[in-house]
């Protein structure tokens, strides 16, 4: 494991054997590696897992129901590749096909073990994300930054799909949507409409729209923003999750920053602002809202108590809102699902 500044870090590959190279980020996740590899907001990254121990209950099965996998986040491992301390060649769980590391291998997304990954997340927190690669023997690869691609384009659906059939219409910017948020709009009996993160699905007929989370830099997606935009001044209920947010936020008006290290966890501690409402919440971006740049029909929903970041907005009269964190969840707590009930009880009234 080789960063930008030169600083290297010696493994035993456990995947499969080839170099790669991308944006070097750390989870603090104690379980629930299948969904993350799987999150297509994880695309373009090399993911560090700093839980000590990893791959003890193998990989689920790929059943899909309604067209939609069962237990994983998206259609394919997304990550770059994978960085752990300690891999567990042997596995046992109810629901395991197969190890970890012949999934990546067939996969073909290198992995490596046995890597100080405490000392490599002490220098991510204090230095922020960095590039890096992996390089397995006499074989290298450049360097390179995903932030500088348009990896929402990458990640998006490339057609329309629909699911469900309910008395409800949802149209859903596909921006490298988990398929959990997929399940849970669909589960509370909407007719679900994905369409792809540049579709214009403005002269569609709909009574929500929501826009999914994705990965990378939220400043490709300008064409994304202006049909939010539009579809603002038809004043049908908004929601947005993860990059949504971020979305949503442009389309009003506020700018984005990239953090220094990112969000990506399972415990992030949020309060819903004007309470002491507290949630712990599963995350994964790298970019946050400045919500000191908020419009003034619109002002912050959710705050991060750690670092005072933005974590959602709601506009003041109309029925907007959306937050950063992931109320899906999978993995992690699902304490904010209810969220999609709010998004609910707005297209209903």
């Amino acid at each position: 494991m080789i960063l930008s500044d030169g600083t290297v870090f010696k493994g035993v590959s456990f995947g499969y054997e080839q170099p790669a190279a991308g944006e070097v980020v750390f989870n603090t996740a104690m379980m629930g590696y299948p969904e993350s590899l799987t999150d297509p907001s994880y695309r373009g990254q090399l993911l560090v897992s700093t839980y000590p121990l990893i791959g003890n209950y193998g990989v689920p099965k790929n059943d899909f129901v309604n067209g939609l996998s069962a237990f994983y986040e998206s259609e394919r491992i997304q990550v770059s590749g994978f960085i752990v301390s300690g891999y567990s060649f042997e596995h046992s769980h109810w629901n395991a096909e197969q190890s970890l590391g012949s999934w990546l291998k067939a996969h073909k997304v290198p992995a490596i073990y046995g890597v100080d990954t405490r000392e490599l997340t002490k220098l991510l927190r204090e230095t922020g994300s960095v590039v890096g690669k992996i390089v397995i023997g006499n074989r290298d690869t450049e360097f390179v930054d995903p932030n500088r691609e348009n990896l929402v384009a990458q990640a998006s659906c490339r057609e329309v799909i629909r699911y469900g059939e309910g008395s409800k219409t949802v149209v859903l910017v596909d921006c490298g949507v988990k398929h959990n948020i997929l399940r849970c709009l669909i589960r509370r009996g909407v007719s679900l409409v994905r369409v792809p993160w540049d579709y214009d699905f403005n002269n569609m007929e709909y009574d929500g729209l929501f826009i999914s989370n994705g990965p990378g830099n939220p400043d490709f997606c300008d064409v994304t923003v202006g049909h939010i935009r539009t579809a603002m001044n038809t004043g049908k209920p908004i929601c947005g999750i993860c990059m949504g947010n971020q979305l949503l936020s442009k389309a009003g008006g506020a700018k984005v920053f990239k953090l220094k290290y990112g969000h990506r966890s399972h415990n992030q501690p949020v309060r819903m602002v004007g309470t002491n409402r507290c949630f712990i919440t599963s995350q994964n971006h790298g970019y946050a809202v400045d919500s000191r740049t908020l419009g003034n029909d619109w002002e912050p929903l959710f705050i991060n108590m750690n670092d005072d970041t933005n974590e959602g907005i709601r506009h003041k009269t109309l029925p907007f809102f959306s937050a950063q964190f992931h109320p899906e969840a999978s993995s992690g707590p699902t304490d904010t699902e209810f969220l999609f009930d709010d998004f609910l009880k707005m297209i209903n009234d």
